[in-house]
Parts: structure tokens; sequence; C-alpha cells
């Protein structure tokens, strides 16, 4: 598929040994501790991987849909550290894989990791794949979401997702529109979504599949989290407070989890 060159920059920093990825402007669309590349250094990354928490079983999820590549953080720690994952990473410009294989570490294409240049709206549309886990972080230079955003998009993935899969979005709960945004995605999964409070950052990640809420204790998820960190350095302990402190505990020992 032919697509249009963004006209915007790709650009790139770095201070006190993080690299940072910029879209034209100063705002930030991906960043990179130099030191540990791997690592997930902003915070709404590290919260997207709170689905890894929910998983039955470890085989789950076998195959990744990963919508927007940017600086590839996520990309590079499922890669790395889920060694059952197959992972297909879509990204709309086709600049972007150079540049972060340059700058940012993506390793090379291979038999779990596949990069497609693609609408990611149009490319879920037309899929017949099923999938365990579609990650979605799409946002031009100008922090648009565009088809991303749309209540056709939401659908198409609750589509397209396995029996016990699981969408994980990365929304920005500082805007006007935020509101609106997240009620698309509820609506689209007849409300079984999890919307969680906004980061320091300004994102607010949300959680969404198919079926009903399931309970898992606090105790079975801090459990998971502790093993999770001891795998790969990943801290989700804190995540686990912040939704704790936002309500959604039943008696305070259960949380509701789409």
């Amino acid at each position: 598929m032919n697509l249009a060159v963004p006209r915007h920059s790709i650009d790139v920093s770095e201070g006190a040994g993080v690299r940072y990825l910029h879209f034209g402007s100063e705002w930030i669309q991906g960043a990179m501790r130099v030191a540990r590349p791997f690592a997930l250094e902003l915070e709404y990354t590290r919260e997207m991987m709170l689905p890894l928490l929910l998983a039955t079983d470890e085989s789950w999820p076998a195959q990744v849909l990963i919508i927007g590549l940017g600086a590839a953080s996520v990309t590079k720690f499922l890669h790395r550290y889920c060694a059952q994952s197959a992972l297909t990473v879509v990204e709309i410009d086709p600049r972007m894989p150079a540049a972060a294989a340059s700058y940012f570490r993506l390793p090379p294409e291979d038999g779990r990791l596949r990069i497609v240049i693609d609408d990611g709206s149009k490319f879920v549309a037309a899929s017949a794949q099923e999938w365990d886990l579609i990650l979605v972080d799409g946002y031009d230079h100008r922090a648009r979401a565009n088809s991303l955003d749309t209540e056709a998009f939401h659908r198409a993935c609750r589509a397209k997702l396995s029996p016990g899969g699981r969408v994980c979005l990365n929304l920005f709960g500082r805007t006007r529109g935020f509101r609106a945004s997240a009620q698309r995605v509820i609506d689209a999964y007849d409300g079984h979504a999890l919307v969680l409070p906004s980061l320091n950052e300004g994102n607010a990640i949300c959680i969404a599949s198919t079926g009903h809420g399931t309970g898992v204790s606090m105790d079975v998820l801090r459990a998971r989290a502790q093993r999770l960190r001891a795998d790969t350095g990943l801290n989700l302990a804190p995540s686990l407070s912040r939704i704790e402190q936002a309500g959604y505990c039943i008696g305070g020992s259960r949380l509701v989890i789409v």
C-alpha cells in the first residue's frame, strides 16, 4: 500500500541519559534510557503492560497486534521478554522503522516480529486474523488519533479479538475530547472496558474485552506483578496501587477486570 509520507520531521533529542522521539515539535512521542534500551521508560508504556497480569496461562498472548511503532518501546519489551508472543506492528509512517532501528534499538524482523506499513484502522478492518492482545498507541504530530479514535475502529478491533482477548489503548486524559474518546471505547465493548486514572504524563490507559468482567484478587495480581518484575524488571505495583485507590476494588480485596 502506498501511503503519503507525513510532512512533519522525525527528530531525536537526548538528555540525562534518555533519548527522546519527537515529530517536529517538543512533544515527546517516545523515550529510551540509553543504558537500559529494553526497559519501558515512560510510565504509560509500563501501564500498557497491565494485561500481562491477567494472563491465565504462560502461552498468552500468542498473537499480538501493535498499532503505532514510535520509539518501539512496547515492541522491544514484548519481543525480549514474551518469547511466546508473535508480534505484528502496524505503522503508518514508512520512515519510522528505520528511525526506530537507528536510534531506539528496534530489533530486525524475524519469525516473531513483523513490521507492516499501513493505516492501522484499515489493517484491522481487512485482517482475517484473531489477536490475543491488541495495543493501540497511534498519534500524529498534533497528538490526534484520527481514525483510531472512532467507534467503528474499536468495534473492528473487538471483532478481531480471540476468545479471552483484550485490547489496551493509550488515551490522552487531559484533552478536551478525552471523555468522548473513552466513551467510544466503552460503547464499542458494551461496557466491558476499564479506563484507568490519568497518569502524571497526561496519558490514561484503557483496557477492554469482549467478555464479562471477572474478579481477580489483588493478592493474585500482586504476586503476578512480583514474578513479572523478577523476570523483566518491570514494576507494575504502583499501577495496581493506583487502581485500588481509584475504587475499582470490590470489598477491598477484589478487582473488577474486563
